[in-house]
């Protein structure tokens, strides 16, 4: 048991999936007798604090990434790389004196690697083990690897045998020696779903960096439009103004856990981006989808090819987007099994990390 445990969980602000997949962590931290704190900005801490409006938090700024509209990130990422490097080692000394003010007696960072600090154990959520770019790749991988070996564990939220869902991001020969696995993190795992009052034969669930999420929001509802039924769009953007509807189709700026396991469940069909958190989800629920990789993002491209190839989704870049021709393609009415979501391997790192903080503070 955690014991009362005072530990900060803080998501990265790219999107909203890496906030999301800190959720049933959180579940399980209190489960676990701890106290957590939750530490974020914008929407993912619009998105946390909504799904544990109980739990105190704390506004920890990120940094504004912005993708390129074309289908290439790469001059775009070079270009704010320097400003990733400085909100880093910002972050780093905000979180120093943080850790005081707020008593820490530890701290869970999903792919936030400022939040560290000398004397305090750490966890590093990612999935990014081995990460892709279009740009001077083994130097960031060695750098991403130095950036994962400051905290006391890493994290990888896949299952050990290769390729899991991440692939080669996260399995290879050289992991990280802080490095484990505990299996799919998903916020639908285990939901009550509350099925809609009406149903919608395609739910599309957007997120992500701008401006590709309005590109991808605008591409949906030109064709959505056209599309015979009843459809919901699902933007992305909690607290940013009501829900509307358009034509025929209902768009809402976020959901909860039980409303959107109720509406993925009962779809036609889902689309998507290739994000890792959206393809937790629908493996842990069980379902196939349409996906399109954020333009030019060497994660989400590898995550689509790879996907594509196993049969599990459809995939269609952005530019090449019909979701008329995926509803009534054959693949995406096949019946595919859902994936088992290691709660006992979530619980044992959990554990772990509680035996951390017993030696820390016999020693501290």
């Amino acid at each position: 048991m955690l014991n009362g445990s005072r530990i900060l969980v803080a998501p990265l602000d790219w999107g909203l999936g890496h906030a999301a997949r800190c959720v049933p962590v959180i579940e399980q931290l209190l489960a676990l007798d701890a106290q957590p704190i939750l530490g974020a900005d914008r929407g993912p801490l619009a998105l946390l604090c909504d799904a544990f409006p109980h739990l105190p938090h704390v506004r920890l700024p990120g940094v504004d990434v912005r993708y390129a509209r074309g289908r290439s990130q790469a001059l775009a990422m070079a270009a704010q790389f320097p400003a990733l490097l400085r909100s880093v080692r910002a972050e780093h000394h905000h979180f120093i004196q943080l850790r005081r003010s707020l008593q820490l007696d530890a701290v869970i960072s999903d792919q936030r690697f400022g939040l560290h600090a000398p004397g305090l154990p750490s966890v590093l959520i990612t999935h990014q083990v081995f990460p892709f770019t279009p740009l001077a790749q083994g130097l960031l991988r060695r750098y991403n690897r130095h950036a994962i070996e400051r905290f006391h564990r890493c994290w990888v939220p896949d299952h050990a045998g290769s390729p899991g869902l991440a692939g080669e991001l996260a399995h290879g020969p050289d992991l990280p020696r802080n490095a484990r696995y505990i299996g799919a993190l998903s916020r639908l795992a285990h939901r009550r779903s509350t099925p809609p009052a009406e149903p919608y034969r395609v739910v599309a669930v957007i997120s992500g960096p701008e401006p590709q999420r309005t590109l991808l929001e605008e591409a949906l509802l030109r064709q959505l439009t056209l599309i015979e039924g009843c459809h919901l769009l699902v933007r992305g953007v909690p607290g940013a103004g009501g829900d509307v509807v358009r034509d025929n189709v209902r768009c809402v700026t976020h959901l909860g856990g039980d409303a959107l396991a109720g509406a993925l469940l009962q779809a036609e069909l889902i689309v998507g981006r290739t994000g890792y958190t959206t393809l937790m989800d629908l493996a842990i629920l069980g379902r196939r989808a349409l996906l399109i990789p954020t333009p030019g993002q060497p994660e989400q491209e590898y995550l689509g090819r790879l996907h594509a190839h196993g049969g599990r989704f459809l995939v269609q870049a952005q530019h090449q987007l019909d979701v008329a021709a995926a509803l009534h393609h054959p693949r995406s009415k096949a019946p595919v099994v859902a994936m088992h979501d290691d709660a006992a391997a979530l619980r044992d790192a959990l554990m772990d990390l509680g035996s951390l903080i017993a030696r820390n503070r016999v020693h501290g």
